[in-house]
């Protein structure tokens, strides 16, 4: 995730999701055949609630922890045999790199998702979640308030 910047605008231009997005290269993905106890491990040992299934460049879909609570664990089914095709949301929504920031907000929002698979030039180019979003915003906030401060009379108790 890059350093703080005014999230609306970094400089000159409007943020986008390029921006902030986690690259490709930090991205867990997987093949439709990989079993969901090694989804399950892949998400614990690199701490993400989410794994992209793709093939190459194309996205396939995408299992959440919650895909395996529900699907799996939830139905009570032998999960043995079970594999990401059988539990990942087909065809996820995704997001193209060269969206706002304030654009992606209201995406998320209206396809009740907290995560997105980026999208560049039609190719799989990382994600963002809710959780990037926050960490983004709560920079910023941080970023106002040290404006505030040093701009305010210092606070007195009474």
């Amino acid at each position: 995730m890059v350093a703080s910047r005014m999230w609306w605008t970094t400089g000159e231009r409007t943020m986008t999701v390029r921006d902030i997005a986690r690259p490709k290269d930090e991205l867990v993905t997987a093949t439709p055949d990989t079993s969901v106890q090694e989804l399950a491990k892949m998400m614990e040992d690199r701490m993400v609630g989410s794994v992209v299934v793709a093939d190459g460049d194309s996205i396939e879909g995408i299992v959440t922890d919650r895909d395996i609570a529900l699907k799996c664990v939830g139905s009570g089914d032998d999960i043995s045999e079970t594999t990401a095709k059988d539990v990942m949301t087909e065809k996820p929504f995704t997001v193209d790199a060269n969206t706002g920031v304030y654009e992606l907000f209201r995406l998320l929002h209206e396809h009740g998702v907290r995560r997105a698979p980026i999208v560049d030039d039609g190719k799989l180019s990382g994600i963002v979640t809710t959780d990037d979003l926050l960490v983004l915003l709560e920079d910023e906030m941080h970023e106002l308030t040290e404006i505030i401060r040093a701009e305010s009379p210092p606070y007195t108790p009474a």
